[in-house]
């Protein structure tokens, strides 16, 4: 085989192990010089792309790119900008095209969510019509777990670790203080159309009166009266009441409880505030003094509480990704397959990007509790082995120690592109 080289891009919100995807595309593209060049990854995603600027990686030490693996954030920038229909903005795509030509890039892994494997594919098969060989793989990301036919999705494990954590945690502390000060908190967590980050809270109690006492999921709609009731029959029982409450939460009428008015650049409803609007609606019906928390930019950037087993899976699927590539499978992405419970094992198949692109994985009704307020034993079953393991990373002078990339650029070969 010919060598060609590579492009590797971020898109959408980061996660504490996006990085570790990244380590493990660039890792593996290393162990096969005969077929991979160099590897361009795109400054800020897909934007990096579209206007030539690109960021030369095999200026990287391989000690850098090493220490990706315990680095939040995204190394090489992400962004929030979706390619849409091919007719509608073809000149979008053939300048993706055009730049992967300029630079004899055969290989692009795109590292994202739903909306990022949509373009994925539409790149695939723009560049079959154009007659350019490019094999198109997605690297599955997304805090929300809401991608299809993967189990589940890199950068989840870590959230709903950070997420039961914090709820345990700050649990004790209400606990100790309801008989003379705050009596209900609320915690809100991401989550636009999928309950999974609210559910994992749920973990942090599985006894009678241990918090969370109320889970509240975009899957169930929001019903004030049935929830102020759980609230009052929470504290008179137990002195308190926690809540960890999606930011997706939603009215009967489709609703949010929390909407901003403004869509973002995917054309998703922008999401806010619905831990203090649920905490007014106790202070107004019930007269209970609380406190509330937005977990928001924290929860996904925890990587000094990431969950071992979203490590090891996040780098699996950049490393498979690659696999895929060299092997010719064009538009897919790397899936994670549970293989056994007890004890839980698992491995990376291959899935068609056609069956992931643009479609979501809502919480099973099984998963919810039958009053709609917390979770099954078999959704238990389900999020405990993703939070299991701890993967610190190093500490220096008290504090992580993460990549410091030099980001050398690449070269421009071609006019100056518009977005």
């Amino acid at each position: 085989m010919a060598q060609h080289n590579a492009f590797y891009a971020q898109s959408g919100g980061v996660t504490a192990v996006i990085n570790a995807s990244a380590c493990g595309v660039i890792e593996a593209c290393r162990r096969h010089p005969d077929q991979i060049g160099k590897v361009y990854a795109g400054h800020n995603g897909i934007i990096g792309a579209l206007t030539e600027d690109l960021i030369d990686v095999s200026q990287e030490s391989d000690e850098t790119i090493s220490a990706l693996r315990h680095t939040p954030g995204g190394a090489f920038g992400s962004c929030r900008y979706k390619l849409k229909d091919i007719e509608t903005h073809r000149a979008q795509y053939e300048r993706l095209i055009e730049v992967f030509k300029a630079h004899d890039i055969r290989y692009f892994f795109y590292n994202g969510g739903g909306d990022s494997a949509d373009t994925c594919l539409k790149v695939s098969q723009l560049s079959e019509k154009l007659g350019y060989p490019l094999t198109a793989i997605h690297v599955p990301k997304t805090v929300d777990n809401d991608l299809p036919i993967t189990d589940n999705s890199p950068g989840f494990g870590s959230v709903a670790k950070y997420i039961a954590t914090s709820t345990l945690e700050a649990s004790l502390d209400i606990a100790s203080m309801c008989a003379t000060s705050t009596k209900v908190f609320v915690l809100e967590v991401m989550g636009r159309h999928a309950g999974w980050i609210a559910a994992a809270g749920a973990l942090a109690g599985n006894g009678e009166g241990e918090p969370p006492h109320l889970v509240i999921f975009p899957e169930v709609h929001f019903d004030r009266d049935r929830v102020m009731a759980r609230v009052e029959e929470s504290v008179k029982l137990y002195g308190y009441c926690v809540i960890v409450v999606s930011e997706g939460a939603r009215y009967e009428d489709g609703t949010f409880l929390a909407d901003s008015g403004n869509t973002d650049a995917f054309g998703h409803r922008q999401l806010g505030g619905v831990a203090p609007t649920l905490a007014g609606m106790v202070k107004q019906d019930l007269g209970y003094k609380y406190h509330w928390a937005v977990a928001d930019y924290l929860q996904r950037a925890a990587r000094h509480l990431a969950s071992k087993t979203d490590v090891d899976q996040a780098y699996a699927v950049g490393e498979k990704a690659v696999e895929l590539a060299i092997a010719g499978r064009n538009a897919m992405m790397p899936a994670i397959k549970r293989v056994s419970e007890t004890p839980y094992d698992w491995r990376i198949e291959a899935a068609p990007l056609a069956e992931v692109a643009n479609r979501e994985k809502y919480m099973p009704h099984e998963f919810i509790r039958e009053d709609g307020f917390g979770i099954t034993e078999a959704c238990r079953q389900y999020l405990a082995p993703l939070i299991q393991g701890e993967d610190y990373p190093p500490f220096e002078n008290g504090l992580p120690k993460v990549a410091h990339l030099k980001k050398a650029r690449v070269e421009r070969k071609l006019p100056e592109f518009t977005i």
